[in-house]
């Protein structure tokens, strides 16, 4: 008898110390962050941004448990970001709890989902630009590559509930008819993309003062590149090539931009370099012009009449599309056998 109590006190023993070298730190702070609706916040209570690097004390806790579902949010890579490691480390680990929480965050993104297919930015706050359906910063585009995966059982997520898979591949059919819908059309042909629309009337939309209604290339990049990773329909043929055409006729040879210090400031300058090329941040929606929002709700088509804060604290060009057209959309049309 006491031989059996040993070896069930030795069992006991080597199943905790087994537990405990599964435990990951950083997917054990994602835990702690976790909001009662299954989603992510950016930012706690205080405004304070979400910061996996610090570490976990009394005060800091204090402030994570206070902040409420209203924070929950899938901008700046938030919620996507945190269902993928714990995914990630569960794929390492085997710890069902990671799992677990994957699969609430998961669940969340469903439930956030409008029925037109669209994301809000955040759920269920709807307040301001909230709830307009956004692909700025890639919201709408990562929130859909977590469920793309999930649908699929890709990176790390084969071991996701088979009910969430099967709700997974509907809420990706539902963004894929949403994308399509919101394509700006000029004169009859597609573009590219906003960056927020109204999530009722699927109309672009402005968001804060500085992000006026434009066509947006860098979001419009993700979508194309989430777009190819489809099967090819005519639909998304059509609607990858289109907007590829539209990089392709609205590049700015001849220029570069590079951020620098200037006097211990961080600047941004637009130069000439014959070797460069580069795209706008925002186009102008009706006649392709390069446009540049200000603090105060003002729209600029010259680069050096925008604020001195607003020209160096933001990013207004880049070479958004340069992979994608010298790289990425060849392969993709060789791939898929589709003539150019």
């Amino acid at each position: 008898m006491k031989l059996n109590i040993c070896a069930l006190v030795l069992g006991l023993s080597t199943v905790s110390m087994y537990a405990q070298e599964k435990k990951d730190s950083l997917a054990e702070k994602m835990l702690l962050y976790q909001l009662p609706n299954g989603g992510w916040g950016k930012q706690l209570e205080d405004k304070s941004v979400v910061d996996y690097r610090l570490p976990v004390d009394k005060t800091l806790l204090r402030k994570i448990k206070v902040t409420g579902d209203d924070h929950a949010t899938i901008d700046n890579n938030a919620t996507s970001r945190e269902i993928n490691a714990l995914m990630k480390t569960y794929a390492e680990t085997k710890n069902p709890v990671y799992l677990k929480a994957a699969e609430k965050g998961i669940g969340y993104l469903l439930t956030m989902q409008y029925d037109n297919g669209g994301f809000p930015q955040y759920y269920p706050n709807k307040s301001l630009y909230r709830k307009q359906i956004t692909f700025n910063d890639n919201a709408m585009i990562n929130a859909l590559t977590v469920l793309y995966h999930v649908a699929e059982g890709k990176n790390d997520f084969a071991a996701v509930d088979e009910k969430l898979k099967q709700r997974s591949k509907e809420a990706v059919r539902k963004g894929i008819a949403c994308i399509l819908k919101t394509q700006v059309l000029q004169n009859g042909k597609p573009s590219i993309w906003a960056d927020q629309y109204n999530e009722i009337t699927l109309q672009p939309e402005k968001a804060r003062a500085f992000e006026p209604v434009s066509l947006a290339t860098a979001e419009s990049v993700g979508i194309v590149r989430f777009l190819m990773m489809q099967p090819v329909s005519p639909e998304i043929e059509k609607s990858v090539k289109s907007a590829v055409q539209w990089f392709q006729e609205h590049d700015i040879e001849g220029y570069s931009y590079e951020v620098g210090k200037q006097n211990g400031k961080t600047v941004r300058i637009l130069a000439e370099d014959k070797n460069s090329v580069i795209w706008a941040r925002f186009y102008d929606i009706h006649d392709n012009r390069p446009l540049f929002g200000d603090r105060d709700g003002s729209v600029k088509y010259n680069y050096n009449e925008v604020s001195e804060e607003r020209r160096n604290g933001y990013s207004w060009y880049g070479d958004y599309a340069g992979k994608l057209i010298s790289r990425e959309y060849p392969k993709w049309l060789e791939k898929n056998k589709i003539p150019d």
